[in-house]
């Protein structure tokens, strides 16, 4: 399937089946299928040159649980140096359902500060994905799926979910090793 996506595929090191279950147990909801085949045959890397989607493992750089958790951290404090004290910080939301930031759960970023997540409303088994635009303001719907996703951004519908004035990126995903992974945490110690 991710060979139809990215015509240039390199994996990188790749989630297993009990790192994929054990992640959707400690977040209370089940991965949805295009997000654990992604994890299975492409891995830790960089896709269509600007996303890099979270994968269970454990290199908390690149780890699903981890990165979760800091996005969204780091996503409430940087709303809360936004307000005034006067009014809540406003979500300009592609369909106007504001309530979608509330059900998120962030699982990749993009090179120029673009956030994704998926609404986990529902029991799967696909979660819609969003894009939180750099402005932490504008958020346009990315997806169906995570295959959707990728078709979408790499094709001609890329400023529908990027922004006006963008292009569609590259379709090719180059892999970061296990190797490479260890080092960069030998690094952090």
């Amino acid at each position: 399937m991710w060979e139809r996506i990215f015509t240039s595929l390199s994996p990188g090191f790749a989630s297993d089946e009990a790192g994929l279950d054990g992640a959707a147990a400690e977040l209370g909801f089940a991965l949805p299928e295009s997000y654990r085949s992604f994890c299975r045959t492409c891995g830790v890397g960089l896709a269509g040159e600007q996303f890099r989607i979270a994968v269970p493992g454990p290199y908390p750089a690149s780890d699903l649980i981890t990165q979760a958790g800091v996005i969204a951290h780091s996503v409430g404090s940087a709303i809360g140096m936004l307000e005034d004290g006067a009014e809540p910080h406003r979500f300009d939301v592609e369909g106007g359902d504001p309530g979608v930031v509330e059900r998120a759960c962030f699982f990749g970023r993009g090179d120029d500060g673009g956030l994704l997540f998926w609404d986990v409303t529902g029991g799967g088994p696909e979660y819609d994905i969003w894009l939180l635009a750099p402005d932490l303001e504008t958020i346009r719907f990315g997806g169906e799926s995570l295959t959707d996703f990728f078709a979408r951004v790499t094709g001609p519908a890329a400023a529908l979910v990027l922004g006006p004035g963008f292009e569609p990126l590259p379709a090719r995903f180059a892999g970061v090793t296990e190797a490479i992974l260890m080092r960069s945490m030998q690094a952090d110690s």
